[in-house]
């Protein structure tokens, strides 16, 4: 049971469906202990998560070579998970999805399958059939890894008119509108070859968005603007300090803004660390600031829970929490940690 002084969070992991994979946690807001509290089965590989606003439907990807995409409902009380429906996505290897403003819609990337999903919502967070697809061709000048397009993230923006699509073997973003349940291309944005865009976060002014890219481990600084649906780059910022030499499994990851929109946080695989940037509050330029252990091995993805920071590192199999500096947006340990298999995803609940 949930304490006075815990917010509960999900963490999904890649497992198999017949092992607890994803996680009900509960981080103590006052030591950054973590715990248990329960564990769903029958869902394989659910590497990215979404919960909507009332706490009521989880929604997972099944990371696999035929996709899935499943719709839960958060149980009153307990926080159990409980099975409303599942749908295809049509490709491989779904790996982000995410919720339209107006909770009537979700999205979904399919990395390896080079599509993205619209799905319409009932009114009980349950999925009705696919109202949408779209799929990207194309390369990039990686052949190791832009042989084909990989949409990684797709994202909504604040009005929900428009969807963001960060693909990572393309170097573009590429805006659409969501008109009636269908995507329709309203623009291509083009990063420098080799970056590989991967997440992106936005200010609470909106005024600017802020793209991780994998392959080059940069940040890109970007000028929202909502009106033309357009952005325009202002910064390109390496995630790595400046004298680190970078090697191939140096690849940047997560990226989330602090709510009070004055600091940056950005993971790094191989150098397992997370970025501390501020933020210029007149143009939202970043100033880096520090770089901390992520606490384990391959920093996937983490989260800010709590006035805390939370690092998902999988290839250690831990969680890893560290308090915020509230005037410093430095990163402090706090010495806890919580073991559990390939942790990929971890959302507040």
């Amino acid at each position: 049971m949930q304490q006075p002084n815990e917010v509960l969070f999900y963490a999904g992991t890649y497992n198999s469906a017949d092992y607890e994979a994803i996680i009900l946690g509960a981080l103590n807001k006052d030591t950054g202990e973590m715990r248990v509290l329960n564990n769903t089965k029958g869902i394989e590989n659910p590497s990215y998560l979404a919960v909507n606003r009332s706490g009521t439907v989880l929604y997972a990807v099944s990371e696999k070579d035929e996709g899935e995409v499943y719709a839960f409902a958060i149980e009153p009380g307990s926080r159990a998970l409980r099975l409303l429906g599942s749908r295809p996505t049509d490709g491989g290897a779904p790996c982000y999805v995410s919720i339209s403003p107006q909770e009537d819609y979700i999205f979904v990337s399919n990395y390896s399958g080079g599509n993205v999903n619209v799905f319409p919502v009932n009114a009980d967070g349950s999925l009705l059939e696919m109202s949408a697809q779209v799929k990207h061709e194309g390369s990039g000048i990686r052949e190791d890894r832009q042989e084909a397009p990989h949409p990684h993230s797709v994202i909504p923006d604040r009005t929900g008119s428009h969807v963001l699509v960060c693909d990572l073997g393309l170097d573009q973003i590429v805006f659409y509108r969501l008109e009636d349940g269908k995507l329709v291309t309203h623009r291509e944005v083009p990063l420098p070859p080799g970056s590989g865009p991967r997440h992106l976060a936005g200010h609470p002014s909106g005024q600017w968005l802020y793209l991780i890219n994998e392959l080059n481990s940069t940040i890109t600084v970007f000028a929202n603007d909502e009106t033309s649906a357009n952005l325009n780059i202002l910064q390109n910022v390496s995630s790595l300090p400046e004298h680190y030499a970078a090697g191939s499994d140096d690849t940047a990851a997560d990226i989330h803004v602090s709510p009070c929109g004055r600091f940056l946080y950005a993971s790094n695989r191989g150098h397992d660390s997370i970025a501390v940037f501020y933020i210029d509050a007149a143009t939202g330029l970043l100033e880096p600031q520090d770089w901390v252990t992520s606490g384990g091995r391959t920093p996937r993805n983490f989260a800010i829970i709590g006035g805390m920071l939370l690092s998902a590192n999988q290839n250690s199999d831990n969680i890893v929490s560290f308090r915020i500096d509230r005037d410093t947006g430095r990163l402090i340990p706090t010495g806890n940690e919580l073991e559990i298999p390939s942790p990929v995803c971890l959302k507040q609940l």
